[in-house]
């Protein structure tokens, strides 16, 4: 991770998105009606945070979808962990969230947070006189180095009866051999039950392409994985859909629209149905569960 100057603006890693992220949760934190509480997202970001969200292009605009599916994602947590008495949460590319810190987590949960060793140590830092409300481990690994990878789901699954995972914001920026791979080494973990991630869709992808939005699909960290199947990909690797919820629907749910989102809410009835669904899941978010597991 690139801590830079205050000066250095420019995203020089894909762990750099973190810092922006940590931006738009510090400004819904401190919103009347907030949908969660980070009190930490404004120490994580930094002024380099700050600075990158200044300097992008539409990166004040882009808030809301970082938002909804930081509020979604808590939601998922919540009722896999109450649904399954989930007893290990494994937080993959994990960045600057800090959900061991202000969510309401039963003291019996071990969360496991895996990145850089750059962001762990950076985060670590950040975070020294802060007190996590359950047990918290930190693991710093290259998730794209598959043996490494293997032998820490294996120490994880033989320490643990019912493992959820989460990969939120780090899919799409893989390839798709590699998510492959990921999805077949979490399905061969026994006691690995639960998934929660976002995904693009292809049309969004191509979309961001040929957009002012384009810089998120070239340089240092490039958008690039979006499955034409959405959920059904992970099928053959043994993964099922427990709930999916599209990013669109959730912002109109949670009252974080897009600054012109009313637009497509008015003309709606106008727009063909095919063109509405793929509008509709243009970003997904999906709970996982691995096929044939039974919930207790």
């Amino acid at each position: 991770m690139n801590t830079g100057t205050t000066n250095d603006s420019q995203i020089t890693h894909v762990s750099d998105t973190a810092l922006w992220v940590a931006v738009y949760r510090a400004i819904e934190s401190k919103r009347k009606d907030a949908l969660f509480h980070d009190a930490y997202a404004e120490t994580l970001a930094g002024e380099r945070g700050k600075q990158i969200v200044e300097n992008m292009r539409h990166g004040k605009t882009g808030a809301w979808s970082m938002i909804v599916r930081t509020a979604v994602m808590d939601e998922f947590i919540h009722r896999v962990i109450k649904e399954d008495n989930v007893d290990t949460v494994v937080n993959l590319a994990a960045g600057l969230d800090a959900r061991p810190y202000r969510m309401d987590l039963p003291s019996s949960i071990k969360w496991i947070e895996v990145d850089f060793s750059d962001m762990i140590s950076y985060k670590e830092e950040r975070l020294s006189d802060a007190k996590p409300r359950c047990s918290l481990e930190r693991v710093k690994l290259d998730l794209i180095d598959s043996d490494a990878r293997k032998r820490l789901f294996d120490r994880i699954n033989a320490e643990s009866r019912r493992v959820m995972v989460i990969t939120e914001g780090l899919l799409v920026y893989l390839r798709e051999e590699e998510v492959t791979a990921l999805a077949a080494d979490l399905h061969g973990q026994a006691n690995f039950r639960w998934w929660i991630m976002d995904i693009l869709s292809p049309v969004m992808l191509d979309w961001m392409k040929r957009s002012s939005f384009k810089h998120f699909t070239e340089g240092a960290a490039r958008m690039q994985f979006a499955p034409e199947e959405a959920a059904g990909f992970f099928g053959p690797y043994g993964w099922t859909a427990y709930e999916v919820r599209s990013v669109v629907k959730e912002a109109w749910r949670l009252k974080r629209e897009p600054a012109l989102g009313w637009l497509f809410r008015f003309f709606k009835p106008l727009i063909p149905k095919n063109r509405r669904e793929i509008i509709s899941n243009m970003d997904s978010y999906l709970v996982m569960l691995k096929r044939n597991a039974t919930l207790v």
